[in-house]
């Protein structure tokens, strides 16, 4: 149908006329920008027509209703497809503040100003950047991980909130996904997981069409993704044309209509046109059309070949009266709902405001072990545990669970009430994620863009298979919060295999996450009140499996310093210090020995407590220098992991006693005398720093 007219058009020209909007904007954002993927935004624009004008319960002029229905793009490649919704559907952009503004989330000058500097229509959608992108999405598999995540989230508000007549939350989790979210292995785990936990209102929609960047999809792909998915217990259906809106509408209802298990969505689409008998070889590979191409195609949609960004005379209008009118409707209704719940369930309402704004409730800190001074001491693992416990009790909107390992992580949450998080009890607490650290890592961050505070824990040296996820949380500037225990080669007999060293400094170099590494009980409390005040960056928090000194602190500072990063936990008297010992962990208590030890033999060392490099970092000059004064150039770190990134503190004429390969397996007492983590080692680098030897 020609557009140059203008004419006004209704029904089925208006749904074409509307769909092949998003496609052209598509077209001419990459197009300017001579950079992105068309493809798939052209092949899959029905869909995304179909499910937001009849089906998505979302209120462009409210992107933070509690009850909107999400929708999550797992293939992020395709992000004009997101960025042109988002633009005609005219949802609003919310402020730093979190409250909503009249300005649009995409407005037209940020499509022309895709994949630029400072934009907010980035080559992959990110949620802290652009108002109604749910969840920051990009590396392939992660958005459908996020969506496992929201819809726990989304059930476990209902199972809590939910009252008689009061139906707050009761809202849908769509993922669009591709071939690569599929292949890679963390789309199996959220699959699997989903499919076990019987999460029915979550619907995936896999756009097929059978092309990679590589080529043919069946190059490496050839699976039948429909029996694996039933094979996952989840209900299939299947549309053999992307452009079938009737087909469509029928698949939603089929998801909507499913009551015992996840919807997969398999929809036969054509990369490029969007028609089944044209397929355009760039929009296939990722690349500009090219002018010559993009006057085709658009011809072949019947739009003006000349015209740029055009959104025709009623498209706008067709969005505002589909989307736009039920969704105002659906959160009016809902928000009248929520006021006489307001009133009738205060204390939960309150909660609900909390939560939204990752503010904590007042006695959050209330009954936090205190643990008094013992030369043995306890593991931090074991520390945290009670900790966590306290602080759950306290902030009811956390829960979380472990890779198939909290009784090694002590993350259960022990309390009346906590309960397990299973089919037949979305109220519970405890989750259990099975042997799948990396969508364990993706559901935790789904839950927290939900408002739930999420926690997932494993040993430190799986943290490898985490690292995609918790690199997206610190992106997305959320407060995900990770346990690692096992932390070193002090786990032992396990060897090599399973003792971390290049971690810590792998985690400390990801902008904007937050690793600590507690050095005994009490800075393990300080370290959880830490990550309970956090609002914009996600945590590592790095835990022992061996027991480790309660020090005494009426003899040395209190653990409270831990909220700065570093503090000076022994010193020298008032005077200046000949030597600085530095360590974190375990490795904390050895510091302190060998301060003893050199004490006694006449020398001023001082030791500093470093659980956190980043929160040190975050300090003014005058601080760092009361730390570590910069005419003290004597310094030695101890920590049982690779010494990368120590010189930061140690300096030129500093020693760094660390790990320089991998581990061993063999009995800790063993492993420490082999390595080199006794008192007379680090003694005897305090001289040699001393000395400038």
């Amino acid at each position: 149908m020609a557009v140059s007219e203008q004419v006004l058009v209704t029904g089925k020209q208006l749904d074409e006329l509307s769909i092949n909007t998003i496609r052209t904007l598509a077209i001419d954002a990459v197009q300017q920008a001579n950079s992105g993927h068309p493809g798939a935004p052209m092949g899959f624009a029905p869909v995304a027509y179909s499910l937001w004008q009849e089906f998505l319960r979302y209120d462009p002029a409210d992107p933070t209703w509690l009850n909107r229905d999400r929708f999550v793009l797992s293939n992020g490649h395709a992000s004009m497809l997101l960025y042109a919704m988002l633009h005609l559907a005219e949802v609003r952009q919310v402020g730093s503040d979190g409250r909503v503004t009249n300005e649009l989330a995409v407005p037209m000058e940020e499509i022309k100003r895709f994949r630029q500097l400072g934009s907010r229509t980035p080559g992959h959608p990110e949620s802290h950047l652009t108002s109604g992108v749910e969840t920051t999405t990009g590396p392939l598999g992660q958005g459908v991980g996020n969506s496992v995540g929201m819809a726990i989230a989304a059930d476990w508000l209902a199972a809590n909130f939910n009252r008689p007549g009061f139906e707050l939350f009761d809202y849908n989790i769509y993922a669009f996904c591709s071939d690569g979210d599929l292949m890679e292995g963390i789309g199996g785990e959220a699959a699997s997981l989903a499919g076990h936990l019987k999460l029915s209102n979550l619907c995936w929609v896999y756009d097929h069409n059978s092309v990679t960047l590589d080529g043919p999809a069946d190059w490496s792909f050839s699976e039948d993704v429909a029996t694996r998915f039933v094979g996952y217990g989840w209900n299939v259906t299947r549309v053999v044309d992307a452009n079938d809106l009737e087909m469509l509408a029928r698949a939603f209802e089929v998801f909507k209509d499913t009551k015992d298990r996840p919807t997969l969505i398999i929809v036969d689409s054509h990369i490029g046109y969007g028609s089944p008998h044209k397929q355009d070889t760039n929009a296939a590979h990722g690349e500009p059309l090219g002018e010559d191409e993009v006057r085709l195609v658009k011809k072949f949609y019947g739009w003006p070949e000349d015209a740029k960004f055009l959104v025709p005379d009623g498209v706008r209008e067709n969005f505002r009266e589909g989307i736009g009118k039920r969704g105002r409707d659906l959160r009016a209704q809902w928000s009248k709902t929520f006021a006489d719940y307001s009133a009738k369930y205060p204390e939960l309402a309150e909660r609900l405001r909390l939560m939204q704004h990752r503010e904590l409730p007042s006695g959050w800190d209330k009954n936090l072990p205190s643990f008094p001074a013992d030369a043995k001491g306890v593991a931090t693992r074991e520390s945290s545990g009670k900790v966590l416990n306290a602080l759950a009790q306290n902030i009811p909107w956390i829960i979380g669970g472990a890779a198939d390992l909290a009784t090694s992580n002590k993350t259960t949450l022990k309390f009346d009430g906590a309960g397990e998080f299973s089919e037949t009890n979305r109220g519970g607490r405890n989750l259990h994620f099975g042997v799948r650290e990396h969508v364990m890592a993706a559901s935790v961050n789904g839950m927290n863009v939900s408002y739930v505070r999420g926690f997932g824990a494993t040993f430190f040296n799986f943290s490898d298979y985490m690292r995609p996820s918790i690199r997206l949380a610190a992106l997305m500037e959320i407060p995900s919060i990770f346990v690692f225990t096992h932390d070193s080669i002090g786990l032992g007999e396990d060897g090599p295999t399973h003792q971390p060293i290049e971690q810590l400094a792998s985690l400390r170099a990801m902008p904007n996450l937050i690793v600590l590494r507690p050095g005994d009980a009490n800075e393990v409390v300080e370290a959880w009140k830490i990550i309970a005040q956090l609002k914009h960056s996600p945590t590592a928090l790095v835990l022992s499996r061996q027991n480790m000194p309660t020090l005494d602190r009426s003899k040395y500072a209190p653990a409270s310093g831990a909220a700065k990063g570093a503090y000076v936990l022994a010193d020298s008297a008032g005077a200046k210090p000949d030597v600085i010992l530095m360590g974190t962990g375990s490795e904390l208590s050895l510091c302190v020995d060998a301060y003893e030890k050199l004490k006694s033999e006449g020398v001023k060392a001082r030791v500093v407590s470093m659980p956190s490099w980043e929160i040190f970092e975050q300090q003014d000059e005058a601080y760092k220098n009361s730390v570590f004064p910069p005419d003290v150039s004597a310094r030695v770190s101890v920590e049982m992991a690779a010494t990368f990134g120590w010189e930061r503190y140690v300096g030129i004429k500093g020693r760094k006693i660390g790990m320089h390969r991998f581990g061993a397996s063999a009995p800790l007492k063993d492993l420490l005398k082999f390595f080199g983590f006794t008192v007379d080692k680090v003694v005897a680098e305090a001289h040699a720093a001393i000395s400038g030897k």
